[in-house]
């Protein structure tokens, strides 16, 4: 309702991302930058950008916006912890081997890569070029972690991740 009243008359984004064996689906998420933010700048969120609303600043801030991913879970597309989807752009950079590996499972609401970059948003606003940033620098990290996270997934390491992903949430708000 907060975000109708802004006066963004699409209280949903939904975007294509990549998932399980590279098929490709539309990400549901509360909007929380203006309607058309993608064509008046860059594909890279930095911290302070211009393009957030008021209310979009305090629903990434709580990771709220991505409450409608539920849905994507409830459709069979995402899971509750898994590798992030991302857009068929970065997927593309990707590295074969590890792009077989991580597309191997369904992609997730969260995972220790959105743990541990939880304020990537900040990293990149310092950044002269943060897309390039983003590729050279902090991509390749969260690859890391998405083998990993696919090599040794469990149930309990899918505890502990939600866990620590609401604790992280909680306290770093």
């Amino acid at each position: 309702m907060a975000i109708a009243l802004e006066g963004n008359r699409q209280v949903f984004f939904r975007q294509v991302r990549v998932g399980r064996f590279g098929h490709s689906f539309r990400i549901l998420k509360f909007r929380t930058m203006i309607v058309g933010a993608s064509e008046v700048g860059p594909s890279i969120t930095v911290d302070a950008d211009a393009r957030v609303t008021r209310v979009g600043r305090f629903l990434r801030r709580w990771k709220l916006d991505e409450i409608p991913q539920l849905w994507n879970v409830i459709l069979g597309e995402m899971s509750l912890v898994g590798p992030r989807p991302e857009v068929p752009d970065f997927v593309a950079l990707y590295p074969p081997d590890l792009r077989a590996q991580i597309l191997s499972i369904r992609p997730g609401i969260t995972d220790n890569a959105s743990v541990q970059f939880r304020h990537e948003n900040e990293f990149l606003r310092g950044a002269l070029d943060p897309r390039e940033t983003y590729v050279k620098t902090i991509l390749p990290l969260k690859l890391e972690l998405y083998v990993d996270y696919v090599q040794k997934r469990s149930f309990w390491g899918d505890l502990r991740i939600l866990l620590r992903t609401a604790k992280r949430v909680i306290l770093a708000g």
